[in-house]
Formats: structure tokens, sequence, C-alpha cells
């Protein structure tokens, strides 16, 4: 399939919204993967639907950097249990968001260019809005429950580390001793929480512009 007719049968297999209630859907995948791009894609394609959508990223919710850098500035562990600010998202997004929610929204809790945690006036998404939030570590253990659908981009990590070098100037081998936060850190996540497992659709994203569902428990044709 190309690229926009997999985006497309993903946003058919969105559920629908019950009454005024919301849907929740998560992109996940290692840095690197086409994450961000994909939730963009994908949200563009539910709006031409004509379904409400808000759009999160979860790099939106990091910590401060005294909190994301306690356990040492190359710890993978800390890479895998201090990068996000989980209660700000459990209470700025995912609850407004849930069954019977506010639908009072924060879409950001923090700037990394100043380093600055951020309370900004929330808004508020209108009934049936559909939730598409991007971000690493989305099917972790207190998150993987929150969601409706759930996507996981299946990039290897030589693939996402050459995309990286090219985004943000860091080195293109994986196994290099400057890519061990993050790619030791991602490791233990795959190893802990078995995302490609918990999601509700596996994708492979190693070509962008042809991507592969390999799995699939709603999509419907």
């Amino acid at each position: 399939m190309e690229r926009r007719a997999v985006i497309e049968r993903v946003a058919r297999c969105i559920p629908a919204s019950e009454g005024e209630d919301c849907v929740r859907v998560a992109v996940d995948g290692v840095d690197g993967a086409g994450k961000t791009v994909f939730a963009d894609e994908l949200a563009a394609v539910v709006k031409a639907s004509g379904r409400p959508v808000v759009r999160i990223s979860l790099d939106d919710f990091l910590n401060t950097r005294a909190v994301r850098y306690q356990r040492g500035r190359t710890s993978p562990e800390g890479f895998w249990a201090d990068s996000y600010d989980y209660r700000r998202f459990e209470s700025d997004v995912l609850t407004a968001f849930r069954p019977g929610g506010s639908r009072r929204y924060r879409s950001v809790a923090y700037d990394l260019g100043t380093d600055t945690v951020l309370e900004p006036e929330p808004h508020v998404a209108v009934p049936g809005t559909v939730l598409l939030v991007d971000g690493l570590f989305l099917h972790r253990d207190e998150l993987s429950a929150a969601w409706d659908l759930s996507v996981f981009l299946d990039v290897p990590f030589a693939v996402t580390a050459e995309r990286m070098a090219v985004r943000d100037g860091s080195n293109p081998d994986p196994e290099h001793p400057s890519m061990r936060r993050y790619v030791e850190g991602q490791r233990i996540y795959l190893r802990t929480c078995s995302p490609r497992q918990r999601a509700t659709v596996l994708i492979d994203n190693r070509d962008v512009e042809v991507p592969r569902i390999i799995r699939d428990r709603r999509l419907t044709t």
C-alpha cells in the first residue's frame, strides 16, 4: 500500500464517538520512527472526514532538565523513567478526554528552550473530539489502557539513528556511546512493555513512502 492508503485505512478504524465522549488515539514508536509526521497526516485525514481533532505531542510534557538528568546525563534508566511528566499529562490531557471527562485540556506543560514549567489557560474540546497523541513510551503500563486505538511504528534502530543524524546531528550509529542513553533507554521500554504486542495497529515504517501494516485488530478494507 502507498502511504496515503495506509493512513486512510488507519483513520477508518478509529472508533466512533459515543454521545459527547471523545476518542483517544496514540501513535507510538522509537525516536526517529516518524511518529509526528504520521500523526499529523492521520489528523488531517480524520479532519477531512468531518471529525474534530485535537493534536497533542508528549514532547510538550517533558520534565525539567533537573528531573530528566537526575540519574546522570548518560543514564538509559533516566531516559526511560524520568523524561516525561506523566502526572501532568494525565491531569491535563487524558483525564479531560476520558469518557464523561470535562474536555478542558492543556496542550503543553513545558517549554524546552527555557526549561520552564507552563500553566497555560485550558482549552475546551468540542464533543466527540478525536484526541491524537504522538510520543515515546505511550504503551507503558500506566498509559496503555487509556487508548481507544493505538499505533506502533516499527523501525529498526539502525534506520532511526540515521534519520536522527539528519534531523538532529547525532551519531548515525545506534551503538555509539553518545547514543547509549537514548537507544538503551528505549530498549528497556521494548523489553518491559512489549509495545508491538500492545498496539492495536503495528506498522513497519522503515520505508516512509510505503509503510506496511504488519498486524491490525480493527482495520476494515
